[in-house]
């Protein structure tokens, strides 16, 4: 009996590996940079985006199933602690969609992984709320 492995295809794989996530966050900054509905998130950004960029680049790949490139040097993500410092209530995980959104609508082709992402992000983009109304936190 001979066993042929099939290779799993992550989403990382699906929406084209580094190339694809780069433009995607490429994408989502320049939005963030232009849209007036996102002046607010922009503003908890330092100036230049160049590191921040590269910081969503490797959380995004290994996110996606790439290379845990993001653990290996940041440690696990505990993405809701590292934001505290900001407020992330219903405006702002809006306006953070809003951007994704329209990233995702330039960059990703395929319909169904391009809903499948935005799904995914919007569970994300809520769950990241850390408002008084946030209601993850409510037990």
């Amino acid at each position: 009996m001979t066993v042929t492995l099939v290779p799993v295809l992550t989403n990382f794989t699906r929406i084209g590996k580094e190339q694809a996530v780069a433009r995607l966050v490429d994408a989502f900054y320049c939005r963030m940079d232009a849209l007036p509905e996102a002046a607010t998130i922009r503003a908890m950004h330092p100036a230049d985006l160049g590191g921040t960029k590269e910081v969503l680049r490797r959380y995004l790949g290994e996110w996606l199933g790439g290379p845990p490139l993001y653990s290996q040097e940041r440690g696990p993500p505990r993405l809701r602690k590292r934001h505290f410092r900001v407020s992330i209530g219903p405006a702002e995980r809006d306006a953070w969609m809003l951007c994704m959104t329209e990233a995702l609508d330039e960059t990703v082709a395929e319909p169904a992984m391009r809903q499948l992402l935005h799904d995914s992000f919007a569970q994300l983009a809520d769950w990241f709320r850390n408002d008084p109304e946030n209601p993850h936190d409510k037990r």
